[in-house]
C-alpha cells in the first residue's frame, strides 16, 4: 500500500499579493502552479484598469467571474450529449434499414 504523504506535496503559491501554503496531489503541481499564475495576471489585468475605482476584493470577485465564465463556455463547447444522441438517433435509423433488408 502507497505511503499517502508520498502521493502529495506542500508547496507554495503566490495569488496576486498572497503566498499561501497548499498540499497538493503531486501529480498536479504543475497543474496548481499554472492555475495560480493565471488568477495572478487575471487579476493584475483588472486591477491595472480599475484599481483607482475598485477595491482588491471587488478585482478579486471580476477575475473569479471572469475565469468562472471561461470554465462555463469550456464545459458547454465539449458537451458531447448532443452528437451522443444524433449518433444513437442515426445507428438506430440504420439497425432499422439493416434489419428490414435481411428480412
Amino acid at each position: 500500500m502507497a505511503d499517502t504523504n508520498n502521493d502529495h506535496l506542500m508547496i507554495r503559491l503566490h495569488v496576486y499579493d498572497t503566498d499561501m501554503s497548499v498540499k497538493i496531489p503531486r501529480h498536479d503541481e504543475a497543474l496548481y502552479r499554472n492555475a495560480a499564475s493565471h488568477i495572478t495576471d487575471t487579476v493584475n489585468a483588472y486591477a491595472a484598469y480599475y484599481k483607482e475605482s475598485k477595491s482588491d476584493k471587488e478585482l478579486l470577485y471580476m477575475a473569479l467571474i471572469d475565469i468562472a465564465l471561461k470554465y462555463e463556455r469550456e464545459l458547454k463547447r465539449n458537451d458531447t450529449k448532443p452528437y451522443d444522441d444524433a449518433m444513437r438517433q442515426l445507428t438506430t435509423e440504420i439497425e432499422g434499414v439493416i434489419g428490414e433488408s435481411q428480412e
